[in-house]
């Protein structure tokens, strides 16, 4: 990494620069939402480095929250999508608390997890799986997997018991 040596003698990582043009915070901020939905924590993670003068980087977030391109409601309906299909509600939960989404939101959205995770966490096994186990090792190894992926110890109990009833 290069780096710059500022009047004070001291030297200050440089930004990557590509023909002497450097984004603003909103550009890299815009950047970074037309990937995919970020809460206002995981932007903060992830441009604090590129902040110049205090302040800067709050006030650039303050701007397109209030323009509506930073969207808490909007960060937890991705992450349920993407991810329910996969996970239990207690990964998700993990998932969405480590972005800094509101709690409320969190908690309702797992709510409704909850009232589908028999039918996904029998859909994860059934691709994983796709068979009742042999014996006790085998049974150890579906419950951990499915554990493993946030289902609630019930629902797993349930799959890996009934699985010959699907």
């Amino acid at each position: 990494m290069t780096h710059d040596v500022d009047s004070n003698g001291d030297e200050k990582p440089k930004a990557k620069r590509a023909s002497g043009f450097q984004l603003s915070l909103k550009g890299r901020a815009l950047r970074l939402l037309s990937q995919r939905e970020h809460s206002r924590l995981e932007l903060e993670r992830k441009l604090k480095s590129f902040e110049e003068t205090p302040g800067e980087l709050a006030q650039a977030l303050d701007f397109l929250e209030a323009k509506d391109f930073i969207n808490a409601q909007r960060v937890v309906d991705s992450v349920v999508n993407r991810r329910s299909a996969k996970l239990g509600a207690s990964r998700v939960r993990q998932e969405l608390q480590a972005k800094g989404l509101p709690v409320e939101a969190i908690a309702e959205a797992v709510q409704e997890m909850r009232s589908t995770e028999l039918a996904r966490a029998h859909e994860v096994w059934r691709k994983k799986f796709g068979a009742p186990p042999e014996d006790l090792a085998g049974r150890i190894k579906q419950i951990r997997f499915l554990v493993s992926r946030g289902f609630a110890p019930d629902v797993v109990s349930r799959v890996v018991k009934g699985a010959e009833d699907f």
